[in-house]
């Protein structure tokens, strides 16, 4: 018998706060910002690494402001943000590691994209001129890359602008509501885009007010709410928290009233419209609904044809959330 009495196993450490990634390469401190009366971050605090991190909120709550921030475009009235330990505000070699895409137009008239590429790379003094033939390759725009945009769709403009984001081969990439105006071919390829630049660890954050689109691009979120932080995580953790909030749902279905009856009898709903065999369901647990909605259908015989959420914008969520 050993006369070693076994050592008790080590403590385990805390969880790390949503809000924070183990090994951040953006890191936003305390940060306040406001112009004249209205504040339009206050006090925020998160971070960012590797991978695709989804910036969530309602139009208005403070994505852009951050976003401007985080580049050193806007300074701060409190706190800091910090670019791999550096103040991009004060440090312009940080420049060369961040890009940003900004929602507006920004695209000067009568250029190309492989012209504004170039350009770029002019900016920031890269004299290899490959890296813009890879840029536009990215982007899947080789075939127009010497077409003028002034006739460009919004959605070609914005996988463009993309490239010229690209040509610095950044280390973190910032894009302001990237898929606006993009048609769901060319979401889709932005959307597989930026999750193979996060799978190659740089850092992509990707803002929208739109859930679902958040979703497919990126597991965690830092959701925003009249510039405060309201809740992060991964996606799912984000709709968890909304479950109190009512949440109408179309359901469409071959027996309609028949399904509409069974399910008023249960808690979970709310509430019923019904427009022939189509139901508008309010309930206040979507996840649980999600459980409900197919046994209660397969129990009375009812076959869906459709089952969508109607209120995937944030603006309706949120000002439930808020009120």
């Amino acid at each position: 018998m050993s006369d070693t009495a076994a050592l008790p196993p080590p403590p385990m450490p805390p969880p790390l706060d949503p809000a924070f990634v183990a090994a951040p390469s953006v890191v936003v401190s305390n940060v306040s910002v406001w112009f004249g009366q209205m504040v339009v971050l206050s006090e925020l605090s998160c971070s960012f690494g590797a991978g695709v991190t989804g910036l969530l909120g309602p139009n208005g709550a403070g994505k852009t402001t951050l976003m401007r921030a985080m580049t050193g475009l806007l300074p701060t009235n409190q706190g800091q943000v910090t670019i791999e330990g550096r103040l991009p505000r004060a440090d312009r070699e940080v420049h060369r590691r961040v890009a940003l895409v900004p929602e507006d137009e920004a695209v000067p008239a009568g250029l190309t994209p492989r012209q504004l590429c170039t350009y770029v790379a002019d900016l920031h003094h890269i004299d290899e001129r490959s890296v813009v033939d890879w840029a536009l390759q990215m982007v899947d725009m080789v075939p127009v890359a010497d077409r003028r945009m002034d006739g460009f769709s919004k959605g070609m403009r914005q996988r463009a602008k993309v490239a010229a984001a690209l040509v610095k081969n950044p280390l973190v990439l910032i894009l302001d509501e990237p898929l606006n105006g993009a048609d769901p071919l060319q979401r889709r390829r932005l959307i597989d885009l930026f999750r193979r630049l996060g799978d190659e660890g740089r850092t992509i954050i990707v803002s929208s007010h739109v859930l679902h689109e958040v979703e497919s691009m990126a597991d965690r979120v830092i959701v925003l709410v009249r510039g405060r932080l309201a809740a992060a995580g991964g996606h799912r953790a984000i709709r968890d928290a909304m479950d109190g909030v009512p949440r109408q749902i179309l359901v469409r279905a071959d027996a309609g009233r028949r399904l509409a009856v069974a399910l008023l009898a249960d808690d979970l709903v709310a509430g019923i419209t019904i427009e022939g065999d189509d139901l508008m369901i309010s309930t206040t647990s979507a996840r649980d609904f999600a459980f409900l909605l197919p046994q209660v259908a397969k129990t009375h015989g009812v076959g869906l044809r459709e089952v969508r959420p109607l209120d995937d914008s944030l603006e309706s969520l949120f000002q439930e959330l808020l009120r």
